[in-house]
């Protein structure tokens, strides 16, 4: 039986009077008569106004690691509120979590809070370029690093006609100042010979190398472990900061963060989603002599909402359940037996499909061999994920509409949900199929 979306389309008409797109972030509109609107979230599974169930695989782009409405997160949220919300000073709690990620992460020495991921890497940038003296960086094409000017930027790869030239790189969206287009240099990902050459040339004019481990926006495209350990010794050859994004990744790929699966210790990192289980809050580690910057004379760092009290038990409760038990262990279990009968449907129907990523966050292609960086990415056929989607989505399936966002795991995702998630997806399969197939013969029918 079709599922209906009556209520959330009622209410889209009725938000749209309010909200443009009848939401809070471009990314949650789907369509006039397709954006849902959640009514609860229970462990792995979220509920719409129509009262349709799904088995989530978005968990908010990552930051849910243990579940929705998690018993003992959200009553460490209750204790934390008991304090108070803001006072415009710090609370006894900030030193205890920071210590805690500290002790997780050897590249945190010092940590500053904040409240989002784009947030932590605003204040991670501007930490690099007061310390350094420099106002360029790098970064990387297909990276995700938040919504501010300084990195919404994108290759154009679609009009680039010969590939042997390189793609015009234009702002992501409206408003994003050209000028700012002067500070950055947008290179291929995983190539550490064009890093080098860049950095040879350029290293007086940069402050730092921004670098995502996994692309947590460009279907969960994993940097090599070779270029992660050719990132960090350049940057120390040539005097610029290596600062990792973890926003997606960190304390959800392990405890230590992407930076213990390749065994690299960042300058600065980032920090943000999986860290306390959805509730709002960030985190800028680093080493001390830069994280002293921050300091009256020198880099300035703040907010109203920084570090608040709900939001900082939080974190203390997730990372002391991420540390002290086998969540993550859970986690990746589940992720790699999703793959594995994903993979026994897909091998049945002959269909070539890779994953790539880790098994807590991974990207799922119709191809041979997974692509290793954006441009790649770009120039693949992605048809038969756009349209798989839609059928998942229909069957109680969350997953991203398209191939850009990673599917992510949680801890309460359980048998039931591998059970539910196996049976939609055979059948999302074969109607994707017959939907390509039909769209194929379509042009010869009509002619005929």
């Amino acid at each position: 039986m079709p599922r209906s979306l009556a209520k959330s389309n009622a209410h889209f008409r009725r938000a749209l009077a309010r909200l443009p797109l009848g939401v809070s972030s471009n990314f949650r509109y789907w369509g006039d008569d397709k954006t849902l609107y959640v009514k609860r979230g229970r462990g792995a599974r979220v509920w719409d106004l129509d009262e349709n169930e799904y088995v989530d695989y978005r968990l908010g782009y990552g930051p849910v690691i243990l579940g929705h409405c998690h018993p003992e997160v959200d009553a460490a949220a209750r204790e934390g509120q008991e304090v108070g919300t803001v006072f415009a000073l710090s609370t006894e709690r900030e030193a205890v979590v920071a210590e805690l990620i500290a002790e997780m992460v050897p590249a945190a020495e010092l940590v500053r809070f904040s409240n989002s991921g784009t947030e932590a890497v605003m204040a991670a940038l501007r930490i690099a370029r007061g310390a350094q003296g420099r106002d360029g960086y790098v970064i990387f094409e297909g990276s995700y690093h938040g919504l501010f000017d300084a990195v919404m930027w994108q290759a154009d790869v679609e009009s680039l006609v010969d590939p042997s030239l390189e793609p015009e790189v234009l702002p992501y969206g409206l408003g994003v100042p050209a000028l700012a287009r002067q500070l950055l240099w947008h290179l291929p990902y995983n190539d550490a010979a064009r890093l080098e050459d860049v950095l040879k040339r350029d290293h007086d004019k940069i402050a730092a190398v921004l670098i995502e481990p996994i692309l947590g926006s460009c279907c969960g495209i994993p940097a090599s472990s070779e270029f992660m350990h050719a990132v960090r010794e350049l940057c120390t050859r040539y005097d610029v900061l290596m600062v990792v994004d973890e926003v997606k990744t960190g304390f959800r790929v392990a405890r230590g963060c992407a930076q213990q699966l390749h065994g690299v210790k960042a300058d600065l990192c980032t920090m943000a989603k999986a860290m306390a289980n959805g509730y709002p809050i960030s985190a800028i580690g680093g080493r001390e002599d830069v994280m002293r910057r921050c300091r009256s004379g020198g880099v300035t760092h703040g907010g109203t909402y920084t570090a608040g009290g709900m939001a900082l038990a939080a974190a203390e409760r997730t990372l002391r359940i991420l540390r002290d038990t086998e969540a993550l262990a859970r986690v990746a279990a589940y992720g790699r037996r999703l793959q594995e009968g994903l993979t026994r449907i897909l091998n049945a129907r002959s269909v070539p499909h890779c994953y790539a990523g880790h098994p807590s966050m991974s990207g799922l292609f119709f191809r041979e061999e997974p692509p290793r960086n954006y441009r790649d990415w770009k120039r693949s056929d992605y048809s038969f994920y756009d349209t798989l989607a839609q059928f998942l989505i229909e069957g109680g399936i969350l997953c991203e509409p398209d191939s850009r966002e990673p599917w992510f795991v949680c801890e309460a995702h359980d048998e039931a949900c591998l059970t539910k998630t196996l049976e939609v997806f055979e059948m999302g399969v074969d109607r994707t199929l017959e939907t390509l197939r039909a769209a194929r013969a379509e042009p010869a029918g009509k002619e005929a």
